[in-house]
């Protein structure tokens, strides 16, 4: 059922809700909170979209707000949707005027009593949401930097003025990613001595990212761009080798450990529906957010040679990788990384195989015998040779005689 309502009000909006309700044949609302979406009149559709859908794991009533703030009178049209493949309850909110300025008014009274409140600006937000209007009614508030043009200007900004209930989805896009890297480590204890990560230009969430491993490790990590989709490669530098989740599609990533064949994993990129639905799962605070705020913070301010792999530890781990993937070729004939297809299979063809290696090694002790052999029979043979070495001195006397033989002729 869609409910066309203009020039109307808050009051008005509420009871084309109730009767939506009882017509449906559902006078309980059975939702677990609502949903304010702040959007612009372009982008809507797809905000509702993907609201609604989320709303299939988490039904809620969407409230989108189409703020228009102007010098004119202040006006609200609504248009209030109940089933029509909404899971939940959906109003569109369109705000002219001097009633723009105040969206809270219009908003507050539409909420879910006794239900959490999650503010959502898809196009970017506030550069800090908790003091915004809307923002002081959500408990969670989520702002998406991959939206803006100056990511790290926001983030920045967004440090300093973080309260608990702040997040973003740039650090909720990287989820799976440090949730493999992590288990990584776990399941292969290694010294960790630099990381790199790889993505698209002015990535978001490759900044979070290398400031997570940063704070976490303690160690430098260096950033590298690629021609994306995204976040493409996140690398770990050991004395055993690299370990590495790489991603060039968007879609499939390879998961590499040293000593290890590698491991197809599905990482495909995540929607905007997706991502709300995880921000819905929890609702507490992000602590470790909050933490990876601040120590990006303090990476900015580091110089740039502190924030490069030392050439000494890439080569130390490309060594031992591609020793590992020599051992990994040589045990199951595929190497332990794309990446090192090559180097395994130009070593093993200059390494010897075995017999080559055995008959080396029986000919060189072949050959020290004979010589041994030869010292031991030079000796006698030389000092014997002596009286000849004289006789071999009389050939003036053979030369002459033979000149008389040539003058005979």
């Amino acid at each position: 059922m869609i409910i066309d309502l203009t020039g109307t009000t808050s009051s008005e909006i509420a009871s084309a809700l109730l009767k939506a309700r009882r017509n449906a044949g559902s006078p309980a609302m059975g939702m677990v909170g609502t949903i304010v979406v702040v959007v612009d009149e372009a982008s809507h559709h797809d905000a509702m979209k993907a609201a609604n859908e989320a709303g299939r794991e988490h039904p809620s009533r969407v409230l989108v707000a189409i703020l228009r703030p102007g010098r004119g009178e202040g006006g609200l049209d609504a248009e209030v949707r109940v089933g029509e493949g909404v899971p939940g309850e959906a109003v569109l909110l369109r705000l002219h005027g001097e009633l723009a300025k105040v969206p809270e008014s219009v908003v507050t009274p539409l909420l879910l009593p006794d239900s959490p409140v999650i503010v959502w600006w898809p196009g970017g937000g506030p550069k800090v949401p908790a003091t915004d209007p809307l923002g002081k009614l959500g408990r969670r508030r989520v702002t998406d930097a991959a939206a803006t043009r100056r990511a790290s200007v926001d983030f920045t900004a967004r440090a300093e003025g973080y309260r608990p209930g702040d997040t973003d989805f740039a650090w909720a896009r990287l989820t799976p990613w440090r949730a493999l890297m992590a288990a990584a480590l776990d399941q292969y204890p290694a010294h960790v001595t630099g990381a790199e990560v790889v993505s698209a230009k002015g990535n978001p969430s490759a900044d979070l990212m290398a400031a997570w491993l940063q704070c976490k490790l303690g160690v430098a990590v260096e950033q590298k761009t690629s021609r994306g989709p995204g976040l493409t490669a996140v690398r770990m530098f050991t004395p055993a080798g690299p370990i590495e989740l790489s991603r060039p599609d968007g879609a499939i990533a390879t998961f590499s450990v040293p000593g290890q064949p590698d491991r197809p994993v599905a990482l495909k990129r995540r929607t905007p529906s997706e991502l709300l639905s995880e921000e819905l799962r929890r609702l507490d605070p992000d602590d470790v957010y909050a933490q990876t705020l601040a120590c990006m913070v303090e990476r900015e301010k580091m110089p740039a040679e502190a924030k490069k792999v030392s050439p000494i530890d890439r080569r130390s781990a490309q060594s031992a990788a591609e020793k590992a993937a020599v051992r990994t070729a040589a045990a199951s004939g595929k190497a332990a990384s794309p990446a090192l297809e090559a180097h395994a299979a130009d070593a093993k063809k200059k390494a010897p195989s075995k017999a080559a290696v055995q008959k080396t090694a029986a000919a060189k002790r072949t050959s020290a015998a004979a010589k041994s052999a030869r010292r031991k029979t030079a000796a006698p043979a030389t000092k014997k040779a002596a009286p000849k070495q004289a006789t071999t001195k009389k050939a003036p006397a053979k030369k002459s005689t033979g000149k008389r033989v040539a003058g005979r002729s």
